[in-house]
């Protein structure tokens, strides 16, 4: 059991990789309409960005493929703690591992860290079962851990996280492939307000099933919001749309929260995600 919980004053938050790796304090989204704050992927050894086309539309929605460039934990550490120390919001560090042994290096590293209130983990995409197993029970420690599954995987890995001892399960976006303007294919992430009436399906399900998951995917309203909440999600996160009109959805999705559903345990007037 984690000696940390991860809490958090509002059931929402923002999407790895939509906001950058620290918290901006005069930035076009306001933090206090986030109950935590979740960096960018960060990886062990740098990352540059991925070569090509990283970005396509198609009807409804997009496909990015960055390839999760990051200048590698050691400098990330180095010169982002400090801003992570002041932050006016928990802070979540989005962890991308090769393999168990550099999962754990980081994770011991960040316990030392203060304003970091917890981690999630993302995998390989050629994640199964007992991979999602090994990276969980690597960063086992002080800090609870969220494992975030693909929304498509959710269903056969979430358990497999949990078993292993990840405090709850976030829904990450779906992977698809499109073609290139000058041929070959783009294969990347899928971001779309037309993913959300499967988001809320896998929310349900696993929420009935007595697993804690924070949703995401295709939100881009207030009612969204609350209809994640109302199917059992602890929280919700942001992506795509943080990157059009936070402040409408947030002050709307904000001032909507129920104050005492049954969302996660809570601690004094704090929902909060622990075992």
């Amino acid at each position: 059991m984690p000696k940390f919980d991860l809490s958090f004053s509002l059931p929402l938050m923002n999407a790895s990789g939509m906001l950058g790796f620290a918290p901006e304090l005069r930035g076009s989204v306001d933090l206090s309409k986030l109950g935590a704050f979740v960096t960018n992927p960060i990886s062990q050894s740098p990352r540059t960005p991925a070569h090509g086309e990283r970005c396509l539309t198609y009807p409804g929605g997009f496909l990015l493929h960055a390839g999760f460039p990051n200048l590698g934990f050691n400098a990330v550490l180095r010169h982002l703690s400090p801003r992570w120390g002041r932050s006016p919001i928990p802070v979540i560090i989005h962890l991308l591992g090769q393999g168990p042994d550099d999962l754990a290096a980081m994770a011991q590293r960040l316990e030392a860290v203060p304003g970091v209130m917890g981690l999630e983990l993302g995998f390989p995409k050629e994640a199964g079962v007992e991979l999602v197993k090994a990276f969980v029970r690597a960063v086992q420690g002080e800090l609870p851990v969220i494992a975030r599954v693909p929304l498509e995987q959710a269903i056969e890995l979430a358990p497999a996280a949990l078993a292993a001892g990840a405090a709850a399960v976030s829904l990450g976006p779906p992977r698809g492939a499109l073609p290139q303007a000058g041929g070959g294919i783009t294969q990347g992430r899928l971001y779309s307000p037309a993913l959300f009436p499967l988001a809320l399906s896998v929310v349900r399900t696993l929420a009935q099933a007595g697993a804690p998951v924070i949703g995401a995917g295709g939100v881009y309203f207030a009612a969204q919001v609350q209809a994640m909440l109302a199917a059992g999600a602890l929280a919700v996160q942001l992506d795509a749309v943080l990157w059009r009109s936070p402040r409408l959805l947030l002050g709307d999705a904000v001032n909507n929260t129920p104050a005492k559903q049954d969302l996660a345990r809570q601690d004094g007037d704090h929902f909060t995600l622990g075992k």
